[in-house]
């Protein structure tokens, strides 16, 4: 009897530690926000779910969106390109952890008749262009910097984001950071009151306009003007140095900002002075609260953040995103440490 009962025990034992296992390897993470690392996070939800078991849920909204539903708690996590400003932070039903994920490059892509990769744009043409000022291809700005390019006389067609936009955050704040009259007139945000064009909603969004719009221009994450054939341009930096945007130039812009995140883990880094940077460059965020409700996620959602933090990081390059400077990492792993 007892060596029946005993036989019973560990089949019992051994359905309990299944059923365990089973219901540790379906919890599932829901997140929004951000498109500009929708690329780069889909693949690491993939490989980490295959890895784990966890099921992580996201959906690509903008960054203003998923700040809002983080705020409302209908997700365990958000994502945007825009770190929460104090008053964002203040409004928050709880403490916000920031965690960079990676930094990626917002490039200027047009479609123009015989112009092919490699425009050189300057920061005046670009605010120009963007203030409504420049409005022909053919303009004497443009084809001062551009001497050897047939460009067509074409109105020039601006697309921009129509949604609340962390890859618009870091365009306009280079865009205020390299000219005055943007500053003043229109300013810097996830959202601002463009003074032309047409809007487009996510990078997916302005991607799509311009690949079936003849003259136009816009900016998008680099991923998405890859992925969708489009050319973009060539930037000159603080330096003075026209730069392709590219993993390595955007790596010299995060590696160049780096040390400014040990102040502040939002701090930007666009128009970095190093030489060889590109100048319209950011790091991505995802954002927690630091007292998770529920604990079972919480745990998993940390487990994840260090997976991606560090073994997540070597797919990076082949998605075109720059991995994370070393202090970021240590920086991240304090703050993970301190999740409750």
């Amino acid at each position: 009897m007892l060596k029946h009962w005993s036989r019973t025990g560990v089949i019992v034992m051994a359905l309990l530690i299944l059923a365990t296992t089973l219901c540790m390897a379906q919890v599932q993470l829901t997140g929004a926000g951000a498109t500009f690392p929708y690329p780069i996070y889909s693949k690491w939800f993939d490989s980490y779910g295959k890895a784990t078991g966890a099921r992580i849920n996201y959906q690509s909204i903008g960054s203003g969106a998923g700040i809002q539903q983080l705020k409302v708690k209908t997700v365990d996590f958000g994502a945007s390109d825009a770190p929460l400003s104090n008053e964002e932070m203040a409004s928050m039903p709880g403490q916000v952890i920031h965690i960079p994920t990676v930094a990626g490059a917002v490039v200027l892509t047009y479609d123009v008749k015989g112009v092919g990769e490699g425009l050189k744009l300057t920061p005046e043409l670009i605010s120009g262009i963007f203030l409504g000022k420049i409005t022909q291809w053919n303009d004497p700005a443009i084809k001062k910097v551009n001497p050897k390019v047939n460009l067509a006389g074409i109105p020039i067609f601006v697309v921009h984001r129509s949604d609340g936009s962390g890859t618009s955050f870091i365009f306009t704040n280079y865009l205020a950071d390299v000219s005055g009259e943007w500053k003043s007139k229109v300013g810097a945000g996830k959202s601002v009151k463009w003074p032309v064009g047409l809007g487009g909603k996510g990078n997916e969004g302005v991607a799509g306009t311009i690949k079936q719009t003849p003259g136009s221009i816009g900016y998008v994450e680099l991923a998405y003007a890859v992925q969708n054939h489009l050319t973009y341009a060539q930037v000159r930096n603080k330096a003075g140095q026209f730069i392709t945007p590219s993993v390595e130039s955007t790596t010299i812009a995060a590696s160049g900002g780096a040390p400014a995140l040990k102040k502040d883990i939002r701090s930007l880094i666009v128009n970095s002075p190093a030489k060889g940077a590109y100048p319209i460059s950011g790091f991505t965020y995802i954002l927690l609260y630091k007292n998770q409700s529920d604990a079972a996620k919480g745990r998993e959602l940390v487990k994840f953040l260090r997976w991606a933090i560090h073994d997540g990081q070597k797919m990076t390059k082949a998605l075109l995103y720059a991995p994370l400077p070393a202090n970021a990492v240590a920086l991240n792993e304090a703050a993970l440490k301190g999740v409750r």
